[in-house]
């Protein structure tokens, strides 16, 4: 019984320091570029990031690719509505 209390306790403090190094690893966090510019108009809804891309869902149901780096507009898309049943 001492021994599997001693396990699990090891097996706690080992997760908890594996957490503790992925999140403060600075590189894990997005970074947003310095300067983002939305169109004229454009209101932020939510913002993912991928691999040298920021997407900004706007409130007219666009979705802004931009460049993660300089921040300028890469690609623009138009989310359709659902079809009507």
């Amino acid at each position: 019984m001492t021994t599997l209390t001693v396990i699990m306790v090891g097996g706690v403090l080992v997760v908890i320091a594996l957490l503790v190094i992925r999140l403060s690893d600075g590189d894990a966090a997005p970074q947003l570029p310095a300067d983002i510019t939305l169109p004229d108009g454009a209101t932020a809804r939510a913002v993912t990031f991928g691999t040298g891309w920021v997407a900004v869902v706007t409130t007219e149901d666009q979705i802004l690719i931009l460049d993660s780096e300089t921040g300028a507009l890469r690609q623009t898309l138009q989310i359709q509505p659902a079809p009507a049943d």
